[in-house]
């Protein structure tokens, strides 16, 4: 618990029930830990190198890379290098600014997220030429997690790091879902979308996973660059015109998808491709192992209990709605679940932005659901951003209760006002209802907890 700011327990009645709900928050984020997951599924006995249901003679290489990207990079190198020791013989790994680990041999290069910058593509060519130099008798260990694409960006010739930036804002700015937005990145990247497996083909190429992706599709997660792309130039073009971004983006982007579309530049490398034979992709952790974990603690703490989805998708406030009709119909009829209860869900939602505030998807989620469950004062529902960042802020989401709307109306904030302007931060922030948890080097997608007591 002690990884929650300290605001976040009220006094009264709310501390008391809140003091029952973080044990829970806590149970899904260490289910997820890198260093534990990657520990659960590899390990070493005597010169054999087990990952997943598959071996490895250690015997057989000359070299092993570690070469990755993602928020989680750097904790997962660290276990990596914790299990081999001096089998590794170099590596690197891009990290969010921030989100560093302490290890020996693997460098850890921290860069922008979730805009690419210059110093993600520096240490993302530095990892093409690591692969690149990879040959028959190598095993590059590739760690990916959330945030993976981002920083993971090495564009093709002729598109800039600022083509690259003015994509990412326009595609989050509009609302475009994470698997629309790595479609397009797939086929503008020198990395995703297959390539890296074909950059270091023949090596043999071994992937851990932690999924940010709704549902774990490998070819979506961090843009798929050891895993066959599902889609083609014609899809990742048809998503920037469905969305009126032709005039917007930058021509060099345009063109290369036009052509693309056209059938003048190769198409990434699909299933069935030689590259893949050599390679072995495992899912180490997800948003289904988060929530299991929580629904596990609360049946633990005495709450009857529902998993409800973790393929949660759509607009922040409209999830909301549905949320709160939840935590209402519990209230009303003791269905889904009879009270005390503990509903958990996972997934990933949007917010188109129209105002000019501050905040994120989960922030945003509990501001709306505050407004719908006011006066419902044995409703509590958290939104909960995995890897402790919800957004451009430091929070990790937002707890709303059926006291938040009166709370604040007596500090003079308005709930609506500060919804229609996405400003959930500055309505949280002072009445000490925002998640900060710091960086929890993890990236699982989000969990959403509606609680009646």
């Amino acid at each position: 618990m002690s990884i929650f700011d300290s605001r976040l327990l009220k006094s009264g009645e709310t501390k008391e029930r809140r003091e029952r709900v973080l044990p829970i928050l806590s149970a899904a984020l260490d289910a997820v830990d890198p260093i534990n997951a990657v520990k659960r599924h590899m390990s070493l006995e005597d010169n054999e190198l087990h990952i997943g249901h598959r071996v490895y003679d250690l015997n057989k290489y000359r070299n092993i890379y570690v070469i990755g990207g993602g928020k989680a990079g750097g904790s997962m190198a660290k276990a990596i290098e914790e299990i081999l020791g001096h089998h590794v013989t170099a590596g690197l790994i891009n990290t969010k600014y921030g989100h560093r680990a302490d290890t020996k041999t693997v460098r850890i290069n921290e860069a922008g997220h979730p805009i690419p910058d210059a110093a993600g593509m520096r240490g993302a060519s530095q990892m093409v030429d690591i692969a690149a130099d990879a040959t028959e008798g190598d095993l590059v260990i590739c760690l990916i997690s959330g945030g993976g694409s981002a920083l993971m960006t090495l564009p093709v010739e002729g598109i800039s790091v600022a083509d690259m930036e003015a994509l990412t804002s326009a595609l989050l700015r509009c609302g475009a879902a994470i698997n629309e937005i790595n479609s397009i990145r797939k086929h503008l990247s020198q990395i995703k979308g297959g390539n890296l497996s074909r950059l270091a083909y023949p090596a043999e190429v071994v992937s851990l996973i932690l999924s940010d992706v709704v549902g774990s599709p490998l070819d979506v997660i961090a843009s798929g660059p050891t895993v066959p792309d599902s889609s083609s130039f014609a899809q990742a073009h048809g998503i920037v015109e469905r969305y009126g971004l032709l005039d917007e983006l930058p021509s060099s982007i345009v063109q290369h998808l036009s052509q693309g579309k056209e059938g003048t530049i190769p198409e990434t490398p699909k299933e069935g491709d030689a590259v893949f034979s050599k390679t072995y992709n495992l899912v180490i952790a997800s948003n289904e192992v988060a929530a299991r974990a929580a629904i596990a603690k609360a049946k633990n703490l005495g709450f009857d209990t529902l998993l409800l989805s973790t393929f949660v998708e759509g607009e922040a406030r409209e999830v909301a709605q549905a949320f709160s009709a939840i935590a209402k119909e519990i209230v009303h009829s003791g269905q889904p679940v009879s009270r005390p209860a503990c509903v958990v869900a996972g997934g990933e939602t949007t917010v188109t932005i129209r105002g000019e505030g501050k905040g994120g998807r989960n922030q945003e989620l509990a501001l709306a659901a505050a407004i719908q469950i006011e006066g419902l004062d044995e409703a509590l529902i958290v939104a909960l951003a995995t890897d402790g960042t919800d957004g451009p802020t430091d929070a990790a989401g937002a707890i709303a209760d059926g006291s938040t709307l009166r709370r604040a109306g007596a500090k003079g904030l308005s709930a609506r006002e500060h919804l229609a302007n996405n400003d959930s931060y500055h309505f949280f922030e002072p009445l000490g209802d925002l998640i900060i948890t710091g960086p929890t080097n993890t990236n699982v997608n989000d969990l959403t907890f509606v609680l009646v007591f």
